[in-house]
């Protein structure tokens, strides 16, 4: 069995997420006239100090001189760093309390400081080496202790020499200080802690170089609070998917690359192996071909509302779950399609084209009011229904067609064929899915049974049109104006030309797939569907996914959650029982969920138990994916 190392941890900017001398100054220096040039000068001589280039005890006095703190100042700095814990050292504290007696706080700081966070962690007091502040008889910080070696340029090395320290020693830390122990040959090992700071010379000269402490502990054998290492799962966001997904998922430890155009298939399975998690949004087709490639992939997050571009079926069949978006750009989508209504029943694009060609046209001839007409919407869906409501709003009439039994809002009234809503509406809207039953609902036919002048709106999909139908009726006068933003096909970046058989006709506005393309919308989706990406790699949560059972998990507690996704088969919950029974795990919690073609099984056990245990369930018949989390 591994021998566990004994871990030296560095305390500013490793354990806590701001340097103490710093913070303090912001404290202490509140109201005085010369705050921020003495701020300026603490945070210089901070890194003067850390980078090796400044002796550590001058430039400990010429700070605490600059800060004037007393003992009010530094118990307020303490209260900061209880809560102010590097995130994955937060996340780590029971894994670093179970380990309490191998870990040792090293450090330049202060132990007035540091003792409530060690408390936190479990260590005995012994195990803090730090400095001793000094204060006078008002409580005023006078100096720190000097004949504590750790107020002196190296004192790190004679405080780690002096512990006579035997195996495996292992350093953490983002100081020349902690490097200097690991030259010194007093560790075995350094770790270039970079989750609150990289300084370029210590990253350097590490042995390794970690962001979180997830793989810190993961490498030196340590039962972290994760089975394995978020900063070594990746994550490759498509499509200029908004920065608040990247930032959620950086802020949970994961490695999170991003694109900004949608990738071809062959590029795609060029950049997909390696990457635990995809996230795209409607141009980036997901393949079959695609997801063999991906060897690590656990989920794919749709950051719109189609999922379309997806093989969905394929990625069940891998046990790669699907999420989407399917609410937050529901607002931007019903006021575009309200906006375009008003434009096209006031021919405003016309009227506005004629005037910037020169010619003043200002007849009514053509030109309605929304009051008093009919809006048919076809999709009763989120965008459908809360389009009806503020249609009525409006004084428009709303009938509705949906293959499924809905709620009517309001006055809204439903009709039980395509066919009624075409004949009695001057407004129809589309809000259907992207499925292939869908394609060419619009057709020739369909078009014909319009009312004449009436307008057509698609903000759905562009393949549920037939567009050359579609430019014929508009031609001939038959249909009085049409709003289009999604097309059969769209170019893969902006910078691609647009070419259809709609451009140039009167009263027709094109838009280029910007339904929900507002900055409202784009950060609300980032935001869903990184939390339904999380909450599936975090604790296996399904909830929302479009292609596997959906199951809401709390977070794992005190226990091992294996994840068994499977073929909906006869006899594998009895295998995975069997499995289960015969490996000796007990189980404290069990989650079964199938459709007509997945099966999803959760079981909660205690963590004592032979690792080769899981080995039979990894090998039950029909089983597509299996993980442990803790």
């Amino acid at each position: 069995m591994r021998t566990l190392p004994t871990l030296l941890i560095d305390f500013d900017s490793t354990l806590v997420s701001f340097e103490t001398l710093e913070a303090l100054a912001e404290i202490a220096l509140a109201g005085h006239p010369d705050a921020e040039g003495r701020r300026v000068d603490i945070a210089r001589l901070t890194n003067e100090a850390m980078e090796g280039r400044l002796d550590f005890h001058e430039a400990l006095i010429r700070r605490l001189e600059l800060i004037e703190a007393d003992r009010s100042h530094v118990q307020a700095v303490a209260d900061r760093a209880v809560t102010g814990l590097a995130p994955s050292v937060a996340r780590n504290l029971e894994a670093l309390r179970r380990h309490a007696d191998q870990v040792w706080i090293v450090s330049a700081g202060f132990k007035d400081v540091i003792a409530p966070v060690a408390e936190a962690m479990g260590l005995d007091p012994s195990h803090i080496l730090a400095n001793d502040l000094i204060y006078d008889a008002e409580g005023r910080v006078s100096g720190a202790d000097s004949d504590n070696p750790l107020a002196w340029e190296d004192g790190k090395l004679s405080a780690v020499q002096a512990l006579g320290l035997a195996g495996p020693v292992v350093m953490i830390g983002d100081g020349w200080g902690d490097w200097r122990v690991r030259e010194a040959g007093l560790a075995d090992r350094f770790w270039a802690f970079t989750e609150v700071v990289a300084r370029p010379r210590v990253v350097d000269r590490a042995d390794g170089v970690a962001a979180s402490l997830d793989e810190i502990l993961h490498a030196e054998g340590f039962a972290g609070r994760f089975s394995y290492p978020r900063g070594r799962m990746k994550v490759l966001l498509l499509e200029n998917v908004h920065p608040k997904a990247a930032e959620r998922l950086r802020a949970e430890g994961y490695q999170v690359e991003t694109a900004k155009g949608a990738l071809s298939e062959a590029e795609l399975i060029e950049r997909i192996a390696g990457v635990h998690v995809l996230g795209i949004r409607s141009k980036t087709v997901v393949t079959p071909n695609v997801l063999e490639a991906a060897d690590r992939l656990l989920a794919i997050g749709a950051f719109c509302i189609g999922t379309n571009q997806v093989d969905l079926a394929a990625a069940a069949d891998r046990g790669v779950a699907v999420f989407n978006a399917p609410y937050s750009n529901t607002r931007s989508v019903v006021e575009l399609v309200l906006g375009l209504t008003i434009a096209l029943t006031r021919r405003v694009a016309d009227k506005s084209a004629a005037l910037h060609a020169g010619r003043w046209d200002k007849s009514a001839d053509g030109s309605h009011e929304l009051r008093g007409r009919t809006l048919g919407i076809v999709g009763y869906g989120a965008i459908g229904a809360q389009l009806s409501v503020l249609a009525e709003a409006l004084g428009m009439k709303v009938v509705f067609f949906d293959l499924d039994e809905k709620l009517a809002l309001g006055n809204a009234q439903r009709l039980r064929s395509l066919d009624a809503l075409l004949a009695q509406a001057d407004v129809v809207t589309l809000h259907v899915d992207g499925r292939a039953e869908n394609a060419a609902l619009i057709g020739r036919e369909q078009l014909g049974r319009m009312k004449p002048g009436a307008i057509l709106l698609n903000l759905s999909r562009g393949h549920v049109v037939d567009v050359e139908a579609l430019a014929e009726a508009l031609a001939s006068g038959h249909l009085g104006g049409a709003a289009v933003d999604v097309f059969p096909e769209e170019p893969i970046t902006n910078s691609s030309g647009f070419l259809s058989s709609l451009q140039g006709l009167p009263n027709v506005i094109l838009t280029p797939h910007i339904g929900g393309s507002t900055e409202e919308a784009q950060e609300a989706i980032a935001e869903f569907a990184a939390e339904r990406l999380l909450g599936f790699v975090n604790r296996g949560d399904t909830t929302f996914a479009v292609n596997l059972p959906n199951v809401r998990l709390a977070e794992v507690s005190g226990a091992h959650r294996l994840l068994h996704i499977h073929r909906n088969q006869p006899g594998v919950l009895a295998a995975i029982n069997r499995a289960l029974a015969e490996g000796g795990l007990n189980i404290l919690g069990q989650h079964l969920k199938t459709d007509e073609r997945t099966g999803y099984v959760i079981v909660d056990v205690e963590g004592d138990y032979d690792r080769g245990a899981l080995d039979g369930l990894k090998a039950v018949d029909g089983a597509l994916k299996f993980r442990v989390l803790y």
